[in-house]
């Protein structure tokens, strides 16, 4: 809704301006708080839309009392996301708070909002390209492979739980390729898994899956409009931009990410 109705206004009069009144985690932690506004149309994500910053944003947490636990949940994602390449104290404190986080605590859900929406309008006011004129998308980690796993199961996966699956595949694969200590990837999935996330689906199960999957890079290079350019994690809390994936390593850690499903 806050997409569809922020594009709309971008466009009517060549611009009006808007107040945003984001009612779900995920939007008051991530997709309230940002300048996008993305509608997917003809099932692919995000096809049409616009970068239209809202005149205000009011984030009343009343409204996260009418969420199912489901969708409580996927908003937790995006806070783990911009926990991991942009605070590393965030991330310790998400890790400390993980089981309070889980059971949908007030207090800590409050705290974990207000941070987020601190460190959007960080990066928004000092990101150096909040409207993304460039190849890079800094705060769509783990977004290439939840975009397309979204697609992929007809949107029966919320943004939130693909990208859960779509971060533990880039930190698997950050360390796989050496970018990422061990540790830190390990540390990554099991605050996924504290959370209630499961970090795999059905549609991987085969290998024909596996290649749709693999074909969202190239859908994410088209997307950006230039060169692949993905954000991955060198360490908690600092993302890095890479131009190329090794695709028989990035093989290697969906397989990881498969066996872990069968533990």
């Amino acid at each position: 809704m806050l997409d569809m109705t922020g594009y709309a206004a971008a466009t009517f009069h060549r611009g009006i301006r808007t107040i945003r009144l984001p009612t779900t985690v995920l939007a008051q932690n991530d997709a309230g708080i940002g300048v996008k506004n993305g509608v997917n149309t003809f099932g692919v994500k995000n096809l049409i839309g616009c970068f239209a910053a809202p005149f205000g944003v009011v984030s009343d947490f009343d409204f996260l009392d009418t969420l199912a636990a489901r969708d409580k949940r996927a908003g937790l994602a995006e806070a783990v996301k911009v926990a991991l390449i942009r605070d590393p104290d965030f991330f310790e404190w998400l890790t400390c708070e993980a089981q309070a986080l889980a059971a949908f605590s007030p207090r800590q859900t409050e705290t974990m909002i207000r941070r987020c929406a601190e460190l959007h309008l960080a990066h928004i006011a000092n990101g150096g390209d909040p409207f993304e004129f460039g190849s890079a998308r800094p705060l769509d980690f783990g977004h290439w492979a939840a975009h397309k796993l979204e697609a992929m199961t007809n949107f029966r996966l919320r943004h939130g739980e693909a990208v859960a699956i779509g971060m533990a595949l880039d930190v698997c694969y950050s360390s796989e390729i050496g970018l990422l200590r061990h540790e830190h990837a390990e540390s990554v999935c099991m605050l996924l898994e504290a959370l209630g996330f499961s970090l795999w689906d059905e549609v991987l199960d085969h290998g024909e899956g596996r290649k749709l999957l693999f074909d969202g890079l190239a859908e994410f290079r088209e997307h950006l409009g230039g060169e692949l350019t993905l954000t991955m994690l060198s360490d908690i809390g600092c993302g890095m931009e890479v131009h190329s994936v090794d695709l028989p390593a990035l093989e290697t850690a969906l397989e990881t990410l498969s066996r872990r499903n069968l533990q």
